[in-house]
């Protein structure tokens, strides 16, 4: 797929926090001190696909971008990605949903003998 392809169909908001993502990651990597030849390896990828990773490219797999958060020690972050309890708006919409009263099943009422015995 083209790049400008894959560019345009990319929501605003998705390119901006991909971009900030990739150039937290080379953050990391310069902080390590590690070479892009040396994490690259280490995460099984190219050089030219950490080169997009660090510059935010949409095309790159979330996996990819995982395995080199893994690499420089960062994984357990991903986990917490969506994490349900950070969802706000989520659990006010499941409130809204949630029954305004809970009515209490009816007491079966003994039903008189037809037989006539008493």
């Amino acid at each position: 797929m083209p790049k400008y392809a894959s560019n345009s169909a990319t929501p605003i908001p998705v390119r901006r926090a991909l971009r900030k993502l990739g150039q937290d990651i080379r953050d990391a990597r310069l902080r390590r001190r590690i070479p892009t030849e040396i994490l690259a390896e280490r995460a099984s990828i190219s050089r030219m696909t950490l080169y997009n990773v660090e510059n935010g490219d949409a095309s790159v797999s979330m996996g990819t971008y995982a395995t080199i958060l893994f690499v420089l020690g960062m994984i357990d972050r991903v986990g917490n990605l969506a994490d349900a309890s950070e969802d706000t708006l989520g659990r006010q919409l499941e409130e809204e949903r949630l029954p305004k009263r809970i009515r209490l099943p009816r007491k079966k009422t003994a039903a008189p003998d037809k037989t006539g015995a008493s």
